[in-house]
């Protein structure tokens, strides 16, 4: 099996932070951490589940919801987090299109409700603040990967089915307001791992089906099927320019279908959920020596690393995506 050229990383496997008590369909498709709440994770449910987005604390217990007014749930696939012109809002993404059909696909911008709103038991109604209207400059296509900069204000969207992921910008209006708004393509994102190795369900190992930006605006992670993978970015550099370089592969996630990644709302964290369980998953950056305050400069193994532990490690991943391949656990 060959592999596209990235620094892996050796540490130790992600673990199960908890058991999520949301979305009631068990197909977490989006997910991110609150700019508003430490601790809290919001999450939402894929295609066909009722309008509602839900709270989870970090061990996947249930806080509350929110329904959302003047949105159908379309084809959700993901969601973020960030402080615009001072607020807290979550932008949700109802952007999926397996087959390339729809004409316009939506991105959702919602005012997130204080934690002291929440209810276990209850829900919070809001009308998203403004609702844009996505038509693709070169034709339809799928997106599961969304993710925002608010520093620059802008969203940006990667495509899921293509041969090689297409990345593309959207500003966010000021003041908010809905409307109908064509996006920029930025650029492809071609270095993305088991690129065109596909699990025996046909799904292609290197999909991007989630993204997140960190939220010091040092790093870019991108889930596929596989793992997450992260990617640094130099300075204020374009996120183009970033999502062209090689990443950081951390471990596989063994998830039967992961579909939603954000990082935590320190950048100390990346938590991944899937459709099919109800694991949440927690990579401790640390571990793989990227954290807060801290920049990686050399691949790990050049660094003198590579010891007997990091090569069997190696050996144990690899057999692991070859398991992946087969759409079986080892």
């Amino acid at each position: 099996m060959s592999f596209a050229p990235s620094i892996y990383s050796y540490a130790g496997d992600p673990v199960v932070a908890g058991s999520l008590e949301a979305p009631p369909n068990s197909e977490a498709s989006g997910l991110t951490a609150s700019r508003r709440s430490p601790g809290l994770l919001w999450l939402h449910d894929d295609s066909g589940g009722r309008p509602e987005i839900h709270a989870v604390n970090l061990k996947g217990v249930l806080q509350g919801k929110i329904r959302l007014d003047g949105a159908s749930s379309g084809d959700w696939e993901d969601i973020a987090a960030a402080e615009i012109d001072g607020k807290a809002y979550l932008i949700l993404a109802d952007t999926g299109d397996n087959d390339a059909k729809r004409s316009k696909v939506y991105l959702h911008i919602l005012p997130e409700p204080a934690v002291g709103e929440l209810s276990p038991s209850g829900s919070v109604t809001v009308r998203p603040s403004a609702s844009l209207r996505i038509t693709y400059p070169d034709g339809p296509r799928d997106c599961e990967a969304v993710a925002v900069d608010a520093r620059e204000g802008a969203i940006y969207l990667l495509s899921k089915r293509d041969e090689t992921p297409r990345l593309y910008r959207v500003d966010i209006p000021r003041p908010l307001k809905s409307g109908d708004v064509t996006p920029s393509f930025v650029g492809e994102v071609g270095n993305l791992p088991q690129k065109g190795m596909k699990r025996s369900d046909g799904r292609v190992l290197s999909w991007p089906t989630a993204m997140d930006f960190s939220p010091d605006g040092r790093f870019a992670a991108v889930l596929t099927y596989t793992s997450p993978v992260l990617f640094e970015r130099q300075g204020s550099e374009p996120w183009q320019d970033t999502l062209a370089r090689t990443p950081t592969v951390l471990p596989p996630h063994d998830l039967p279908q992961a579909e939603s990644l954000g990082f935590s709302s320190d950048g100390r964290s990346l938590y991944v959920a899937s459709e099919k369980t109800r694991n949440l998953v927690r990579y401790d950056l640390s571990e793989y020596g990227i954290a807060a305050g801290w920049r990686p400069t050399v691949p790990l193994i050049v660094a003198g690393v590579a010891s007997l532990t990091a090569v069997t490690l190696a050996v144990v991943y690899r057999k692991r995506i070859q398991a992946a391949l087969s759409g079986q656990k080892e």
